[in-house]
């Protein structure tokens, strides 16, 4: 085992999410579960970068120019330092992985073959993986002395069945391109079914996990297991989101290109960035998209729009999971702050003996059924980082690292 494992009983680890222009990170004394610190750094590169620490509860906002990643990895070490934390302290450090392909399905210690692989797999999320392998580089040189852990978002779905997550085209794309659905989200997913097993008082339970944010998906979880997500070979696909369309007819974007000459490049950004709740309404805040909705204009048929792709799905994986359905779970920053968008959704639902409870509801406790419902219905707030921090604990323990 690690020495520094065996000579504290109480780990420090720091979770790290790298994106292109920003960073969170939290720190965390494990195995007790609790966070020390936490700081989201943003717009880096930009003339002003912000930062919101949050200390003991304690929020506080800076704005200061951070030209790069490097500078904002060594403003968290300063961070820490602040707080007494020495570099020594610090046990893991565990990144978040957008992109694991089909090769990782747990938490993986990261050495040269896995940076090689997350390298590999860049295609298959540029946006995402040169982020990531640019915050596990500034990091391993930040923290030599610490273990770094990978945690992969599509590592929770490695257990869809195939013909889950096998497209229907050319056998030589899926096996020697790997096309197929991956899914995303998977630790936040995972965090839920954690939660919900413990509060539930079972084990392997039967699940329908709905991250509902600026990114959305929808997840079936059988004897605790995802077993389909509708985010695919990308996180394109699926349900209506923020900025991104979710599933359409594939041909739509050939006769974008067609008719209005335009490139791939072109119609990605225009799927990815400029589509879903922005596409139909100019934002992709839904807090402004329900307060101008009462006008019963392009609003409202947003509103329509996005909770009927999700009413669809839940039908669709209440038949997927083919057994009793414990709870229909709602997450994310809509899902776990909007009671109005989850009364939208659920009413639709009372067929199958669903029934919410406006006032628990509005209140957003953890359970916001009415007891006669037949499907509990919960909300439980995400922590994708504290499950990273789990899961690294918890690789390295049960593997005498």
């Amino acid at each position: 085992m690690h020495p520094l494992l065996i000579n504290s009983l109480i780990m420090k680890i720091i979770t790290i999410n790298s994106g292109s222009s920003s960073i969170k990170f939290k720190l965390f004394d494990m195995p007790i579960q609790k966070e020390l610190l936490s700081s989201l750094v943003e717009k880096i590169g930009e003339d002003f970068s912000t930062i919101l620490t949050t200390i003991n509860n304690q929020k506080s906002i800076t704005k200061i120019k951070l030209n790069s990643h490097k500078d904002a990895f060594k403003l968290m070490a300063i961070t820490l330092k602040e707080n007494n934390i020495k570099q020594d302290d610090i046990s893991q450090v565990v990144h978040r992985v957008v992109h694991g392909g089909d090769f990782f399905n747990s938490a993986t210690i990261i050495d040269k073959k896995v940076i090689d692989k997350i390298t590999e797999l860049i295609p298959l999320a540029p946006l995402h993986n040169p982020s990531n392998l640019l915050g596990i580089k500034k990091a391993q040189s930040l923290y030599p002395n610490a273990i770094h852990i990978a945690i992969f978002d599509t590592s929770f779905h490695q257990t869809l069945p195939n013909y889950a997550y096998r497209y229907a085209i050319s056998n030589n794309f899926y096996e020697k391109d790997r096309i197929r659905r991956y899914g995303f989200h998977g630790t936040s997913h995972q965090y839920i079914l954690s939660e919900m097993s413990k509060i539930l008082k079972k084990n392997k339970p039967n699940l329908i996990t709905l991250h509902i944010g600026n990114g959305v998906s929808a997840t079936a979880i059988k004897k605790g297991k995802s077993i389909d997500t509708t985010m695919g070979f990308t996180p394109l696909e699926g349900l209506i989101m923020g900025t991104r369309c979710g599933s359409i007819d594939p041909s739509i974007t050939i006769f974008l290109a067609k008719s209005k000459n335009l490139t791939l490049d072109e119609i990605d950004k225009i799927l990815n960035k400029e589509s879903g709740l922005k596409g139909l309404t100019d934002t992709q805040d839904m807090r402004d998209i329900i307060n101008l909705s009462k006008k019963g204009n392009i609003y409202h048929l947003a509103i329509e729009m996005f909770c009927y792709a999700i009413i669809k799905q839940i039908g669709a994986y209440i038949a997927t999971i083919n057994a009793k359905v414990d709870a229909i779970v709602f997450t994310g920053g809509i899902g776990e702050n909007s009671p109005f968008i989850r009364e939208k959704i659920l009413e639709k639902l009372n067929h199958l003996g669903i029934k919410i409870d406006r006032k628990r509801n509005i209140e957003s406790k953890t359970f916001i059924n009415k007891k006669s419902s037949k499907i509990k219905i919960a909300v439980i707030p995400t922590n994708e980082e504290l499950q990273m921090a789990r899961l690294a604990f918890n690789y390295t323990k049960d593997n005498n690292v």
